[in-house]
């Protein structure tokens, strides 16, 4: 349904693909998965994003944008756009910081370069003399074997590359020194956008985004009243949970 910004007078138009995740072997509704899991899940994950490449098209074929923006687990958007004779605009959801570090660490691979995880190497070319270990690195970059998800990452960094730039969701005064840096010393085309995920503001409404639970709220909470003050820990294992600030409080008290 098309939807209308009153403040600039343009019509946008909002259109859905269908992620393919029953034709890549996946489960009926599965969306989203974590990559590190599961090498089988992981393979046909990656294969249904690459299906998606032709519907993609379509779109472009029939409304012929001005650009596009892809997320950076869409290397093959690159060449989609050039194929429309439109620039491809990447969209990273991490920062600055984390993205000319991974570029830094890439090609030099200091961690190579120390005798235990524990050992510190400084980033090179890099702002602010920023030390690590081997153990603070991502997982991909220690193993052996070149799984799909480290292709895949290869794949997005060298898509990034020849992408016409970036789109960062952080902003200037949160890490100006590595913005700087991204542009300036790197050479690349960025722009901050974000925080993008303040859209909407209402803690109420955060915590009620996502899929429901698959437990019973109020059994949950008969369960949590049959307990002593200070008895009970909250563990998070990798989730991103929404709570309200009653919620905070109850957690913190």
């Amino acid at each position: 349904m098309p939807l209308f910004s009153k403040t600039h007078g343009i019509n946008i138009d909002i259109q859905i693909i269908k992620f393919p995740a029953i034709k890549a072997g996946l489960p009926e509704g599965c969306e989203n998965i974590d990559l590190g899991t599961s090498l089988e899940m992981a393979h046909k994950f990656i294969k249904a994003t690459k299906m998606l490449q032709q519907p993609l098209e379509q779109l472009l074929q029939e409304y012929q944008p001005s650009c596009l923006v892809a997320d950076m687990f869409f290397p093959w958007a690159t060449d989609v756009a050039a194929k429309f004779g439109i620039p491809r605009l990447v969209f990273e959801g991490t920062s600055f910081f984390s993205m000319a570090a991974a570029h830094a660490t890439g090609p030099y691979e200091p961690h190579k370069k120390v005798s235990s995880d524990f050992e510190t190497f400084v980033i090179p070319n890099f702002p602010g003399e920023i030390k690590l270990t081997r153990k603070q690195l991502p997982d991909t970059t220690q193993l052996e074997v070149e799984t799909d998800y480290i292709k895949l990452l290869k794949e997005a960094r060298e898509s990034e590359l020849t992408s016409y730039g970036v789109v960062v969701n952080s902003f200037y005064e949160l890490e100006s020194a590595y913005v700087d840096h991204f542009r300036n010393v790197m050479g690349r085309k960025a722009w901050h956008i974000g925080p993008v995920s303040l859209c909407n503001k209402d803690a109420e409404d955060k915590a009620q985004r996502g899929q429901e639970a698959s437990i019973d709220e109020n059994e949950c909470l008969k369960w949590l009243s049959t307990k002593k003050p200070n008895s009970v820990s909250y563990i998070c294992f990798r989730s991103r949970p929404n709570f309200t600030d009653s919620q905070y409080f109850e957690i913190g008290s």
